[in-house]
């Protein structure tokens, strides 16, 4: 596709969703017993040489995929994070673009207001007090290592998993993160996801599966779930039962970075508090958008663009999976190469 043409349709796409062009917006290990194993210095291929990761920390996500670095945002920010939330619960601000979700057992008539019926909001890059996370130096510090220097916010999440009702579809199944992007490479991509309270398998934390992000993307489609599974909850049909799991235990404040590759997902949340946390992908911008035409990515395609369709009336036949991610897509250090 030509520039022209990618703009011209992108141009069709802001009018309909009321927004604006895209602008710039100026660890240790787990304790869970994962092992770097034999590793060689020279075969570094998922982090950057720039002084901020320690050897050890390297080998870990090199071996592993995923690193903890313990209390990295402050209290104070976490609680403006947590304020921000609640008046969007409230109707009180209304981000332009933000997508709020819903689990599926919340019936119609519980949609007063409230932080009890919201268990996800995405797509906040518009929302000045939840994107600073995004900008948090502390988060970029340790971005720059995956990323590079020019970074990209692509994806934004604060998500408040709900006390299960029973139908466990508090659950979310193992997926990789890689099925939603249509950019790569998938090394100058990584999740920052940080912790807002104490997270442990009571509540539903985070699972991984070390060392899955040395293999390929998998195909995704939804999980055949007794009680159901949520809107866009893909999962991996044919991962291996036998890897070992790591449940990820973390206080609040503590930050996971992981590769897009990453095998993960997250339990019930057999509490009877909502579960939070707040995290935003980021890439490398010289990273490339592909088409996902012909690739198991298509189920995705093909799903986003009809939520699109019916939320903002966009008939446009040749908006694509990236024209979306374009309307993500934030500068947030450095230039703005490709993304």
């Amino acid at each position: 596709m030509d520039k022209d043409r990618a703009s011209a349709r992108l141009r069709i796409l802001l009018r309909h969703l009321g927004g604006r062009s895209a602008g710039a917006v100026i660890a240790q290990p787990t304790s869970e017993g994962v092992s770097p194993a034999s590793f060689h210095p020279q075969q570094f291929q998922y982090t950057l040489d720039n002084n901020v990761l320690s050897l050890e920390q390297r080998k870990f996500y090199e071996e592993n995929g995923f690193l903890v670095i313990k209390n990295l945002v402050s209290d104070a920010d976490i609680q403006r994070f947590r304020r921000e939330f609640e008046r969007i619960c409230r109707n009180e601000v209304k981000p332009l673009g933000l997508t709020v979700m819903r689990d599926m057992t919340i019936t119609k008539s519980e949609y007063a207001p409230s932080e009890r019926t919201i268990t996800k909001v995405q797509d906040f890059q518009e929302d000045e007090e939840l994107f600073r996370y995004c900008t948090l130096p502390e988060i970029l510090k340790y971005v720059e290592c995956f990323t590079g220097p020019n970074i990209m916010a692509m994806h934004t999440m604060l998500i408040n998993k709900p006390p299960d009702t029973g139908r466990k579809t508090s659950r979310h199944p193992l997926h990789q993160d890689l099925h939603y992007f249509p950019f790569r490479p998938s090394s100058s991509i990584v999740c920052a996801w940080t912790a807002m309270e104490h997270i442990d398998r009571s509540n539903g934390c985070l699972v991984v599966l070390p060392g899955t992000h040395k293999g390929t993307l998998k195909p995704h489609d939804y999980p055949q779930w007794e009680g159901g599974v949520n809107i866009m909850f893909h999962g991996i049909q044919d991962y291996d039962k036998d890897n070992a799991r790591v449940h990820v235990i973390m206080e609040k404040g503590d930050t996971v970075f992981f590769h897009p590759l990453l095998i993960h997902g997250s339990g019930r949340n057999k509490s009877q508090g909502f579960r939070k946390a707040i995290s935003c992908h980021f890439a490398g911008a010289n990273c490339q958008y592909i088409d996902v035409k012909g690739t198991s990515q298509e189920n995705i395609e093909k799903e986003v663009l009809e939520v699109a369709r019916k939320r903002h009336g966009v008939n446009d036949a040749s908006l694509s999976l990236k024209d979306v991610w374009m309307l993500r897509a934030r500068l947030v250090k450095g230039q703005r190469v490709n993304l």
